[in-house]
């Protein structure tokens, strides 16, 4: 089988969620019988081509930047998948799987993976979000198969286009235990002081609410906020809203041993998101044994289970009585051994792969499932 995957960033990349999915997926298909090429729109200069563990990467041709340069790449990585002969081309999230059309009408096979429903995120403006919208669409009445990664988003396209998806969700690869020392010798963490925030500085990850919560809470434990603070209003906003208090700490982007040592010895993983599809990083703290808090939407509180505690999402003050009775109690996770089995076990990237390769045979099979308008 030759495949090629549009839609993500970069690769080799963990900076977000589809690019951790697209490395971790096209790697082990590469050890099938299969190869494996991905189409970057990370403006690097300079790596254009190239090889990493068994998978071609290319960078198709863009210009600009955000919105309009994941559109013109979008384009520009089909129209070069099509020419170099695939049998099968996966499109992740919907704004790249506009491009999905495109494939079809060139006869190849095709895949989308909806990552969530994007358009819901605060930072679209309206021709953004009708670009995602229509993404939506493309993929309901045109992907000869389509992955989500919830529950709720599996309902919302039976109910909203009658579409039948596969649902797979996200793996982890567990994170191993790694006794502080890097954070010690650079922040001066021990295990059990601080609680920690990881994901994406954007408006849908709810820093703001947390931050706000934190800073009226007794507690002589720091916030870590794990991610690069973006050169953007937001990101001025919350640099604003934590100044002046001490206890709330910026380590930037972390990866590595950093990354484990960060999730191995919090006394506290918050994720106030209020969008998600399926966070890879609550996937990696609750492997790591940490105690969790997150909001209490469908995509988080379905991970979670009865392993830790939600807040109603958007809200403020129930995130700030839930998260002070957190600090009130022991940083230890009297759970966590259950824990890490429990995920460790559903969320195994080797189901993943393998869910996913049915998905692909079917494709290949000619046995696709229905689509909008179609007997």
């Amino acid at each position: 089988m030759r495949l090629a995957m549009i839609g993500h960033k970069d690769f080799p990349s963990r900076s977000g969620g589809v690019e951790v999915v697209v490395w971790e997926l096209a790697t082990r298909l590469a050890r099938r019988d299969c190869r494996v090429a991905v189409y970057n729109r990370g403006r690097r200069r300079g790596d254009n081509h190239g090889w990493a563990e068994g998978v071609e990467y290319f960078r198709a041709p863009t210009m600009g930047t955000g919105g309009v340069s994941a559109m013109l790449c979008s384009l520009t990585a089909t129209v070069q998948a099509l020419l170099h002969g695939y049998d099968l081309i996966h499109y992740h999230a919907l704004g790249p799987s506009v491009m999905l059309a495109l494939a079809r009408l060139g006869g190849v096979g095709t895949v989308a993976t909806v990552h969530g429903l994007d358009w819901r995120r605060a930072k679209w403006n309206a021709f953004a979000s009708a670009y995602l919208r229509l993404g939506e669409r493309v993929i309901a009445k045109y992907a000869d198969e389509v992955i989500v990664l919830s529950r709720d988003v599996q309902a919302y396209f039976r109910d909203v286009y009658g579409r039948e998806t596969h649902l797979i969700e996200n793996g982890v690869a567990p994170v191993a235990y790694a006794p502080c020392g890097e954070i010690a010798r650079r922040w001066g963490l021990e295990k059990g002081s601080y609680v920690l925030f990881l994901a994406r500085i954007v408006p849908e990850k709810g820093l703001h609410y947390l931050i706000r919560a934190f800073r009226r809470c007794k507690t002589d434990r720091q916030l870590v906020i794990a991610g690069e603070v973006p050169d953007s209003r937001y990101g001025r906003e919350i640099l604003a809203l934590a100044q002046g208090c001490p206890r709330i700490r910026f380590t930037g982007f972390a990866e590595g041993r950093t990354l484990r040592e960060l999730y191995s010895n919090c006394a506290l993983y918050v994720l106030p998101s209020e969008v998600e599809g399926l966070a890879l990083s609550l996937l990696e703290a609750m492997s790591a044994g940490a105690r969790c808090l997150t909001s209490d939407i469908p995509e988080n509180a379905d991970v979670l289970g009865d392993f830790g505690a939600t807040f109603a999402s958007g809200d403020e003050q129930s995130l700030y009585e839930r998260l002070a009775e957190a600090l009130d109690a022991p940083p230890e996770n009297p759970r966590a051994e259950e824990q890490m089995r429990c995920i460790r076990e559903r969320y195994d990237y080797a189901l993943v792969e393998e869910r996913t390769w049915q998905v692909y045979q079917r494709v290949l099979g000619g046995a696709s499932s229905e689509r909008v308008g179609e007997e």
